[in-house]
């Protein structure tokens, strides 16, 4: 395996990570944050990538495979679930 496609998705991973991190902590609205989610899915997606192709990271890879779970149900909640309108009772 190329050593540069290995740094790529180590930094990549990191960097998008990182990213994300930021977006979900500055709490921009819904829409940012499940957007912030679909970063943390291409980057758990390198990480599980690099972790499995990097010698002796499995535990990194891994890690991903249960944070891509996660970060699925957060695209899912912020983006593509349909949430039920509030009634003016519950605003009240």
């Amino acid at each position: 395996m190329s050593q540069t496609l290995l740094d790529t998705l180590q930094y990549y991973g990191a960097a998008a990570a990182t990213l994300a991190a930021l977006l979900v902590s500055l709490n921009l609205g819904e829409r940012w944050n499940g957007w912030a989610f679909v970063i943390f899915v291409t980057s758990s997606l390198a990480l599980i990538a690099w972790g499995f192709l990097q010698p002796d990271s499995e535990g990194i890879g891994w890690q991903n495979v249960a944070l891509l779970c996660i970060n699925l149900v957060g695209v899912y909640s912020h983006l593509i679930r349909k949430k039920a309108p509030s009634s003016a009772k519950e605003e009240a």
